[in-house]
């Protein structure tokens, strides 16, 4: 049996046709000033994002971008979905921003972070069914 070296993950990414290096690399910029609108802490951050440490985030601000897990971009995918349904279904972007900490009655009263401080992908995939629905979706 011929053992192979272990790939890089980025590589697999790519191959797999999900998402290239540079999709990654421009989702993990985003991602952050998404958030930095939103006024997430870094902690929820970090939770939202499957885990990513603290050190990580400080690292991405410092433009020293890299390899992600597939979970990892999926969560990022999501929240730029979010965002960009945001954008859709309010006129005022700042609307949208503040909309991530209002109460929310679909949500049990609770607000969209919280739900995604739940910390699951489906929390993620939730909330952006939510706002598609509301935007009028596919």
């Amino acid at each position: 049996m011929q053992v192979l070296p272990q790939a890089d993950e980025t590589a697999i990414l790519e191959r797999s046709g999900e998402y290239t290096a540079a999709e990654i690399e421009a989702m993990q910029r985003t991602v952050l000033n998404i958030f930095e609108r939103w006024s997430v802490r870094d902690a929820d951050t970090s939770i939202i994002l499957g885990g990513v440490s603290p050190k990580t985030l400080s690292r991405w601000r410092q433009g020293q971008l890299g390899r992600v897990s597939r979970d990892l971009a999926d969560r990022m995918s999501y929240v730029l979905g979010i965002h960009k349904a945001l954008r859709i279904v309010f006129v005022d972007a700042r609307t949208g921003y503040r909309w991530m900490q209002t109460p929310n009655a679909a949500f049990d009263g609770k607000t969209p972070l919280d739900v995604l401080l739940r910390g699951g992908l489906d929390d993620l995939q939730r909330m952006r069914h939510y706002l598609d629905s509301v935007r009028g979706g596919w």
